[in-house]
C-alpha cells in the first residue's frame, strides 16, 4: 500500500522553522556560556597566587656566627672612635698655649734683638747679666712646652715655610737661592709652626 502524504500548509512550515532556528539559538547560547566558564576557570588559574616557599630557617651555629661578626663590627668601631677623640683631645691640649705663646714671641725678639746688638763689636753698651739669665730661662721655659726657634739664615728659601720680604744679590755664589739674613724669627709648637719667618733672599 502506499503511504499517504500528508499536505502541509504555510503555516505548519512556519513553525517547522522557528523550532529549527530555537534549536540553533539554544545550541549557541549553550555553546558560549561553556566558553565563558572555560576562559574563567583559565584566568582564575592565572591570578591564584602561587604558594610561597617556606623560609629557611637558619641554624643555632649560623645565628651564633652572625652575632659575633656583628659584635666584632661594632667593637673595631668604637675602637677607632675612642682612639679619634683621644688623638683629638692630645692635640687640643698641646695647641692650647697657642695664642699665649703667639703674645709672648714679640717680646721675645726684643729681648733677643737688645742683646744682640749689645754684643755687637762697635757698640759699647753691655745688657746687664741678670738680663741674660732672665732671658735664657725664658726659652728654656717655651722649649719645655714644645717651642722652638726655626733655624733659617743660609738654608734653602722654600716659601711654603719661609716669608720672603725682600731679595738681594747674593754676597757668595752658594748663597743664591738661600736666607741671607732673617728679620723675625719664626718658632714650632710641637713640630707645627705657630710663626712663619720672615727673611731676606740672595739671588
Amino acid at each position: 500500500m502506499s503511504k499517504k502524504e500528508i499536505p502541509v500548509t504555510d503555516g505548519d512550515e512556519n513553525e517547522v522553522k522557528d523550532e529549527v532556528v530555537q534549536e540553533n539559538q539554544e545550541e549557541t547560547t549553550l555553546e558560549d556560556s561553556n566558553e565563558q566558564e572555560e576562559t574563567e576557570e583559565v584566568e582564575a588559574e592565572e591570578v591564584a597566587p602561587k604558594e610561597e616557599e617556606p623560609k629557611k630557617t637558619k641554624s643555632p651555629a649560623d645565628e651564633l656566627g652572625d652575632m659575633k661578626d656583628k659584635y666584632l663590627r661594632l667593637y673595631a668601631e668604637f675602637d677607632n672612635y675612642r682612639k679619634r677623640t683621644l688623638k683629638e683631645r692630645q692635640d687640643l691640649v698641646k695647641m692650647a698655649s697657642q695664642d699665649v705663646i703667639k703674645a709672648i714671641l714679640p717680646a721675645i725678639d726684643d729681648m733677643d734683638r737688645a742683646i744682640r746688638i749689645a754684643d755687637a763689636d762697635d757698640n759699647d753698651e753691655t745688657v746687664p747679666e741678670g738680663i741674660r739669665l732672665v732671658y735664657n730661662k725664658l726659652l728654656k721655659s717655651l722649649e719645655q712646652q714644645g717651642v722652638k726657634p726655626m733655624e733659617t739664615t743660609g738654608v734653602a728659601f722654600d716659601p711654603e715655610l719661609h716669608e720672603a720680604l725682600t731679595k738681594i744679590p747674593a754676597p757668595t755664589d752658594d748663597l743664591k737661592g738661600k736666607i741671607v739674613d732673617t728679620i723675625e724669627r719664626g718658632y714650632y709648637l710641637n713640630d707645627k709652626i705657630v710663626r712663619y719667618p720672615k727673611v731676606v733672599v740672595g739671588e
